[in-house]
């Protein structure tokens, strides 16, 4: 399974940035292999100061080794080995009209002492952060999460639209970071679904994602926008840089297994900004946003 997922991301890191790099037009990704020492290690793509797209990262990584102390907590178990392998990205475009998207799927296992599967599972998911509004942008992506979701349980969507809700919630804020999508995580094989069932639903997510999003930058990337409207976006940038040092998961995990710090934080956006104690104009379209990462609304 670790081979068959592995391969499977390494195409699927081809696929979208040859689909990102399409819709900029100008910029291409740069690539960095990288070695950790404790074993496995990754392909990094990072795109920068293109038309469309100010900064973002397509990475893949497959790691092992002995599982660090840090993450025996986590996991509630002792010494053990592990192999971790995934596909993350962000992608910040420069219009403010432009969502950023976050999107990772993975794989991980744990061995006994003679190296036998103990334990293994996927998890993953997609999520849109606007910095204006568009409802049928926001009707769109979650649409194409149902049907990638549909084809396999009806069950699905509702339930990982939920948790992904749950996930991307900046506590410290009362707020969502955006507009959500899909979380998933610990799909293990059980009486109704095989590992192998597992895959086919992460890749079918996978696979939709180019589907999901281009076509909403598209629609968006000309749009004309103001001085005003650039800072909103930093300043939101910002409640998004909070979440991912606070609260992300898969930070941490990167940061405790020694992961490459330069692909961790790719996810942080070039341009930010912190003003004190800044609220929106009431009835204008920032504190419109401002309400809906409120209360998480049902797109469908």
């Amino acid at each position: 399974m670790k081979d068959q997922f592995y391969q499977y991301i390494q195409n699927l890191q081809d696929q979208i940035c040859k689909g990102l790099e399409e819709l900029d037009g100008v910029a291409k990704f740069r690539e960095d292999l990288w070695d950790r020492p404790e074993g496995g290690g990754g392909r990094t793509r990072v795109i920068e100061n293109g038309s469309v797209f100010e900064k973002g990262g397509v990475n893949i990584s497959a790691v092992h080794g002995k599982l660090p102390d840090s993450m025996q907590k986590l996991f509630n178990v002792g010494e053990a080995d592990f192999f971790a392998c995934g596909l993350s990205l962000v992608i910040h475009p420069k219009s403010p009209m432009v969502p950023t998207v976050h999107a990772n799927w993975r794989y991980f296992e744990m061995y006994d002492d003679n190296g036998k599967v103990i334990n293994s599972w996927f998890g993953g998911g997609q999520d849109l952060t606007p910095y204006y509004l568009f409802e049928e942008d926001a009707t769109h992506f979650h649409q194409m999460c149902k049907t990638a979701c549909d084809k396999h349980n009806s069950d699905f969507y509702p339930k990982y639209k939920k948790q992904c809700d749950a996930y991307f919630w900046n506590a410290h804020r009362n707020e969502a970071r955006g507009i959500g999508g899909l979380f998933f995580d610990y799909l293990k094989a059980t009486e109704e679904q095989t590992m192998e069932d597992w895959y086919h639903f992460v890749t079918e997510v996978g696979n939709s994602f180019l589907e999901a999003y281009l076509p909403i930058v598209a629609k968006r990337k000309d749009l004309p926008y103001s001085a005003e409207q650039r800072t909103w976006q930093e300043i939101r940038r910002g409640r998004y840089v909070e979440f991912n040092l606070v609260h992300d998961k898969g930070t941490l995990f990167g940061l405790k297994t020694n992961g490459r710090i330069e692909s961790i934080l790719m996810s942080l956006p070039p341009h930010v900004q912190w003003h004190y104690d800044h609220h929106p104009v009431t009835g204008s379209e920032e504190e419109k946003l401002i309400r809906i990462l409120e209360n998480p609304k049902n797109w469908i």
